[in-house]
């Protein structure tokens, strides 16, 4: 049965539970990370991410000279939005966010948790190339807490 809505009006807005919104946010990997700027104002990145549920936190691999994680310096809170495929539902992570200390030896702790957020290699020297790149490219995992995760949508069942 579809539901008709007259003119001007549409789907009401739908309230998932949390363990709904946690499930959004492990069915993707990409999102928005909202961090705040030095003026105060959102700043949004699109990143590749990990959920952790069972921890409850959001791992994101970015570089050290970033904008997002100088921000997190300054100002350790943010948000991560992630969508439904079709755009009619979301889900939203907050907390507080740590940065890691920049992978500075193949295989150190940082790149060791930037390896186990990536798809297992075929080729072991595949593991050893991505653990001497985190080292070259500078790379951090932001590790965000979440203390809140909520989400919306509209109600089109």
């Amino acid at each position: 049965m579809t539901t008709v809505h007259e003119p001007g009006r549409g789907p009401g807005p739908a309230k998932p539970t949390e363990e709904a919104s946690s499930r959004l946010l492990g069915a993707h990997s990409l999102g928005a990370l909202a961090t705040v700027n030095r003026g105060g104002f959102p700043h949004l990145s699109t990143v590749a991410y990990a959920w952790d549920p069972a921890q409850r936190v959001v791992r994101i691999g970015s570089t050290a000279g970033r904008a997002k994680v100088r921000q997190l310096a300054r100002d350790p809170h943010a948000s991560l939005y992630v969508s439904s495929d079709d755009h009619l539902a979301f889900a939203v992570a907050e907390g507080v966010a740590e940065v890691s200390p920049v992978s500075a030896v193949p295989g150190d702790e940082t790149g060791r948790e930037l390896l186990a957020m990536q798809a297992p290699f075929g080729d072991p020297g595949d593991e050893a190339a991505f653990l001497r790149n985190m080292v070259e490219d500078r790379r951090v995992v932001i590790q965000l807490r979440v203390d809140r995760l909520y989400g919306g949508g509209l109600d089109v069942g």
